[in-house]
């Protein structure tokens, strides 16, 4: 068993890098998912209706063979009477044709990507989310990777929505244990944990250890994350994500709630 163990562990960093070279040229990858829907699923408010600030964060399956393994994050925003979201987001495709890995675009922040539906992580809504939606913006700004990504370990579309949420922790987003990338800190060794309610120690995002009230314990061996999540009673695991009996509708926070107000819910599945 010993051997077994030690077989995978060498083969399965090479495996891993192979893939992501693989990955790199766009001609090798089959052209069904060009193709897959990019509509809206129906968890962001309609601009032309609701005019109150709002920023949310969704994770989705990713396309081709990265989807059994992982999914891809991002952050919408609309500030106040906006008449559309802005969504933050990177790609390694994006980076290729414009030297740049960060994408701003008004899609649809709900839409499928490629053909996977999107759940919803956290959401903020009301009175002072505005202030909120501009320190967002400087952290795009400022996010040290924009001229590199790499699917594995990092840095990808999740180590850029690590990166904003852990300099705007008031979202608290729980990203999934499928975002591989999130702990990638560069030459870094400690950080807040993504949701800002804990702290994480990681070598390059290979290997690590993750402590965090939203998150629970993740321990992060080769990129995979193996953890255990006590406010969720749940477990995380490596492609199949968080599995528990704690996972349920995620509630839209409002920085200006009323304790006595009605609270806002929007569908979330199994992250």
């Amino acid at each position: 068993m010993r051997r077994v163990g030690a077989k995978w562990l060498l083969t399965l960093p090479v495996l891993l890098f192979g893939l992501a070279y693989w990955d790199r040229n766009a001609d090798l990858a089959p052209g069904d998912w060009r193709r897959a829907s990019r509509e809206p699923v129906g968890l962001a408010p309609d601009p032309a209706v609701f005019r109150e600030p709002v920023v949310q964060v969704y994770a989705a399956r990713t396309v081709r063979w990265r989807g059994y393994f992982g999914v891809h994050t991002w952050i919408a925003v609309k500030p106040a009477d906006a008449a559309a979201f802005a969504v933050y987001e990177v790609t390694g495709w994006r980076l290729r044709r414009t030297g740049t890995a960060v994408s701003v675009s008004d899609r649809a922040p709900d839409a499928r990507w490629f053909g996977n539906a999107p759940k919803l992580l956290a959401e903020l809504r009301g009175e002072g989310v505005d202030a909120i939606i501009a320190r967002i913006e400087q952290a795009v700004r400022t996010y040290p990777y924009a001229t590199r990504y790499r699917i594995w370990p990092g840095p990808n579309s999740n180590t850029f929505t690590a990166f904003i949420l852990r300099e705007v922790p008031e979202l608290k987003a729980d990203l999934p244990p499928t975002a591989i990338g999130k702990d990638y800190l560069g030459m870094s060794l400690v950080a807040r944990s993504p949701s800002g309610t804990g702290a994480q120690f990681s070598l390059l995002g290979v290997l690590g250890i993750l402590v965090g009230v939203e998150e629970g314990l993740e321990v992060n061996i080769l990129g995979l994350t193996f953890g255990i999540d006590p406010k969720q009673l749940a477990i995380k695991l490596p492609l199949a994500g968080q599995l528990g009996f704690g996972i349920g509708a995620a509630r839209a926070e409002r920085l200006d709630a009323d304790p006595a107000a009605t609270p806002i819910e929007a569908t979330r599945g199994p992250r």
